[in-house]
């Protein structure tokens, strides 16, 4: 099966590791990646804060760099949630690029949603021998709709313990420029999501989302905490030493 990768801004720029593991994850899934190097933002941060003009020259370019008949494949449900959900809205007046947008996004999946409904592939020999707990993104949840897929994949992970935290459905505080505008609040939300990780005795946090994990990994290191993240795509490329 041939496929396109999306890659995020928060990956590209700040886990380029994880970009080549997810790739290494389709491969070993059987699928023929492409990609294109010229990909850059899906808009939803200018879109979020409410520039929805220079968001659409944004989503232009995306759907022109992913012009294919190709399934596109993301380890980010922020991003493809966001794809799937809000373009439509962008070309409401425009029915040429709604059209465009509309078949694009049956064709973009978030990467554990396509793995374990699509392809149907969930063992991939990883070896992990850490007691995890999983953060849902609240993207993941509530925009794209995934929650046993990625646990799926955790748990056919050979020496990895899985342990739900409490109010594992909670927001991290990170919540794109909340963050960044809402400073105090968000961090009291990210000490709030640690703590609850902490208490299950995991050695990691593991999550779909970077920007997430980016998020509750600064706060780990300024308080230097017991505990490390990493993005699912990391943990399923994890062998045995």
């Amino acid at each position: 099966m041939n496929v396109d990768v999306f890659i995020p801004c928060f990956i590209d720029q700040f886990y380029p590791e994880t970009a080549v593991n997810v790739i290494s994850v389709l491969e070993k899934a059987g699928c023929n990646v492409n990609y294109n190097p010229d990909q850059t933002c899906c808009g939803q941060p200018a879109f979020n804060s409410g520039y929805w003009d220079e968001t659409r020259t944004l989503a232009v370019k995306f759907i022109n760099d992913f012009n294919g008949a190709n399934f596109i494949v993301s380890p980010s449900a922020s991003c493809t949630g966001f794809i799937k959900n809000y373009y439509g809205k962008l070309f409401e007046t425009d029915k040429q690029r709604l059209n465009e947008s509309n078949q694009l996004s049956k064709r973009i999946f978030e990467f554990s949603d396509f793995l374990v409904n699509h392809l149907n592939f969930v063992d991939f020999d990883s070896v992990f021998n850490h007691k995890v707990t999983f953060h849902d993104s609240c993207a993941g949840l509530r925009e794209y709709g995934i929650k046993n897929e990625p646990r799926i994949l955790l748990q056919n992970v050979k020496g990895l313990e899985l342990v739900e935290m409490e109010n594992t459905d909670t927001c991290c505080g990170f919540g794109g420029t909340f963050a960044a505008k809402f400073h105090s609040i968000s961090t009291a939300m990210t000490e709030q999501k640690v703590e609850n990780a902490l208490k299950t005795g995991a050695d990691y946090i593991v999550s779909t989302e970077a920007s997430c994990l980016m998020n509750i990994e600064s706060y780990i290191r300024k308080k230097k905490l017991p505990i490390k993240t990493i993005h699912l795509a990391d943990v399923l490329m994890q062998e045995e030493n």
